[in-house]
């Protein structure tokens, strides 16, 4: 018997094994913020010496504050079904990192190469922040997206996943960007500039690289989600309407404080939009948990209980205070790790319905219904020390579990039904 690795069952990856793809592109997402915050040290003691290195120290001290407040707000649409953390991670470093040094690059030469010696300073530096940023950035940004889709397309189960990413990305992006922002304030204004542009970028618009980018997100949700003939044009509309939103933006500058309040309102109802779905996700996924579920009460590894459990955020958490108080800690982990097997469970069969569930979905299926089984036991106090079934050999191409598998797991449900919690739980 071996120790179960929780973490490879619900990311679905082999036990004891890492994603190249993700280890390499963090190392290196980690690499660019660190050379382009080295950058921005080295101009700023370049440019005013020590007293640069306290407005450097102080810029990225005031940096992380609305990336405090923007990320826990992304992952409030993230709590029914977590996407994993190394993910998450790697999509906001990306942003701060390598999305950040491509703008940099690439925007400084759009200026220095063709805007400004053909229009001129003044409207050479608004064409560069109107036209040239919001192509560069938003591409920056969503090459990620596009990474993901690639190799992690089975994390992506709703449209709030695509924003969930995005925003992660852009959240990122901003953090260093403010850190740019701010430093240039502290030299050109002093504290009090710093302060004007902590209120507007921190304050009142920090939600601005997130919202565009989470039309990009949208896009490739569509793709991960759905088999339409046009699916594959959704990223681009996607990156379209990103680049439109964030033009609009930057745009908006020119024309005082009622272009910016007209930039403002039109965000603010995308913004709407983008919540709107998130909840009419929200309910797809529950209903998908009562759908998808329901056949595998005769297993006894799911009672009508733990549905009604499953489907409420208030109801979890107070299962997870109930397996605690049965179980200790370790029956709090295993309750959560049964929510979030049964939640991927469920959202298994809808991607299966869709048409768009990988290859050999069942070994998923089996893991989940496998990590589930455990995990009840634990919570219940049925046995100190959770172990994998022994299960050896691959499903059938008919999608059933053989008896070297799995199915001896859904045996024993039936001959002995778990106990449930009680009504009070769920």
């Amino acid at each position: 018997m071996r120790a179960l690795d929780t973490q490879a069952i619900l990311q679905g990856h082999r036990p004891g094994r890492h994603s190249v793809g993700l280890v390499v592109g963090t190392t290196v997402s980690v690499l660019c913020l660190l050379g382009v915050l080295g950058y921005i040290l080295v101009l700023g003691a370049a440019g005013a010496g020590a007293s640069g290195v306290v407005g450097f120290v102080l810029s990225l001290m005031l940096a992380t504050i609305p990336v405090s407040i923007i990320v826990p707000l992304i992952l409030l649409l993230d709590r029914l079904e977590p996407e994993p953390p190394a993910m998450l991670l790697f999509a906001f470093l990306w942003g701060a990192g390598v999305a950040v040094l491509v703008s940099l690059i690439l925007n400084t030469l759009g200026m220095e190469l063709y805007t400004i010696p053909a229009f001129g300073a003044g409207m050479g530096e608004y064409l560069g922040a109107t036209v040239i940023a919001p192509v560069v950035e938003e591409s920056a940004k969503g090459m990620v997206l596009l990474f993901l889709l690639w190799r992690r397309r089975h994390e992506i189960d709703s449209y709030t996943d695509g924003v969930i990413y995005a925003g992660m990305v852009a959240a990122g992006f901003a953090f260093t960007e403010n850190v740019m922002y701010f430093l240039t304030s502290f030299f050109e204004a002093g504290a009090l500039g710093v302060a004007f542009t902590f209120l507007l970028r921190g304050l009142v618009s920090p939600l601005g690289h997130p919202l565009f980018t989470a039309m990009i997100g949208l896009g490739v949700a569509h793709v991960a989600i759905n088999r339409d003939a046009v699916r594959f044009l959704a990223p681009f509309v996607g990156w379209v309407g990103a680049v439109l939103l964030h033009a609009l933006w930057n745009g908006s500058t020119v024309f005082g404080w009622l272009g910016f309040a007209f930039a403002y309102f039109v965000c603010f109802w995308v913004l709407v939009g983008v919540i709107v779905r998130a909840v009419l996700d929200r309910h797809r996924q529950v209903a998908a948990i009562s759908r998808y579920l329901s056949p595998y009460q005769v297993t006894g590894l799911v009672t009508p209980a733990d549905i009604h459990m499953l489907s409420s955020m208030k109801a979890r958490r107070r299962a997870r205070g109930w397996a605690q108080h049965n179980a200790g800690s370790g029956g709090r982990r295993a309750m959560r790790d049964y929510q979030l097997a049964a939640t991927e469970l469920a959202l298994l069969h809808q991607r299966l319905e869709r048409g768009v569930a990988r290859p050999r979905w069942w070994e998923r299926r089996d893991a989940f219904l496998a990590l589930m089984h455990v995990a009840r036991d634990a919570f219940l106090g049925g046995v100190r020390r959770p172990v994998v079934p022994v299960w050896a050999g691959s499903s059938s191409d008919s999608g059933l579990m053989h008896h070297d598998s799995f199915q001896h797991v859904i045996d024993r449900a039936r001959v002995q039904p778990p106990a449930h919690p009680p009504d009070s739980v769920g």
